[in-house]
């Protein structure tokens, strides 16, 4: 009798949408950590006020460097740290204040705008009347105004008058021992003139850079000037009469400068220190003095 080999075949029935038995595990972890939630919850139900707030002081004053006798964070650090001459350290700046930026902070700007209306006061007792002295945000603005009579350029003209020149002279005496940057500003009154090569722009641009060559004569160097420039009559003192002799003037602004409020470098010692940057000043051109006659 021949042997015959049976064959014996398992179908295994997958159930569709089935997932074994994966989601009994996740249960459980779920199941496990909401009853791990809820007995803190307990526990902090139970325990009295006062150990929650002596429990609450021990974990905010809490610090790792200062457990175990090793002494605090501070001192690790100190010891560890090797620095060497040539290193560049950098030292955090305490917070700026209005004091720790001088002459560029509100009491600053107040200060040298009430020294500045002194000396004009006990100097120009005869032309006080012409300097206005005003303090703007980052600086002080000094306005030179003409008055009916005693003009500081001639009419038409380009060239300082002795009054213009005596004013300047006072300013920068007070100015030049300061490091406050300088911009001149020339402006005019609404008047036109009958030539139209030569008008309120151009005398204004003129009359501004006149002051500059008498600021630099006055001991103020060029690098320290940001800007000259004409603005005719668009920036009238007096708004409701663009015609007022009052208008006719020049501006300095005066910006002192501020204190940095970053992180300071300092330098290693045997390194050479880097030589300043002078910026370059383009000095503007002077317009020819023309004398054209005003339209009455």
């Amino acid at each position: 009798m021949e042997d015959k080999n049976i064959i014996i075949k398992k179908i295994k029935k997958v159930q569709a949408g089935g997932h074994g038995g994966s989601w009994k595990v996740a249960f459980a972890d779920f199941m496990t950590g909401m009853m791990a939630f809820f007995l803190l919850m307990w526990l902090v139900n139970m325990t009295p006020q006062k150990k929650k707030e002596e429990l609450a002081r021990h974990f905010k004053e809490y610090s790792l460097f200062s457990e175990g006798g090793s002494g605090s964070g501070a001192e690790i650090i100190a010891k560890e740290q090797v620095a060497s001459e040539a290193q560049i350290t950098v030292t955090q700046a305490p917070a700026a204040t209005g004091e720790d930026e001088g002459e560029a902070s509100t009491a600053g700007l107040e200060q040298f705008k009430n020294k500045l209306q002194q000396e004009i006061e006990e100097r120009l007792a005869d032309l006080k009347d012409q300097v206005r002295i005003e303090v703007f945000e980052g600086g002080v603005k000094v306005d030179i105004m003409d008055k009916e009579g005693n003009p500081m350029f001639p009419l038409g003209s380009t060239a300082l008058t002795e009054s213009g020149q005596k004013i300047l002279k006072v300013l920068c005496d007070n100015i030049k021992s300061t490091s406050s940057r300088i911009e001149i500003e020339g402006h005019t009154d609404a008047v036109s003139y009958a030539s139209k090569e030569f008008g309120n722009w151009e005398l204004s641009t003129a009359r501004a850079s006149a002051a500059r060559v008498e600021v630099e004569k006055n001991g103020i160097p060029s690098t320290r000037l940001r800007r000259v420039s004409g603005y005719a009559a668009t920036e009238p003192i007096i708004k409701e009469n663009p015609f007022d002799p009052r208008n006719r003037r020049i501006s300095l602004r005066l910006y002192p400068e501020k204190k940095s409020k970053g992180p300071t470098q300092t330098q290693p010692q045997n390194q050479p220190q880097p030589e300043p940057q002078t910026p370059t000043q383009i000095t503007p051109q002077t317009t020819p003095q023309v004398h054209p006659e005003r339209m009455k």
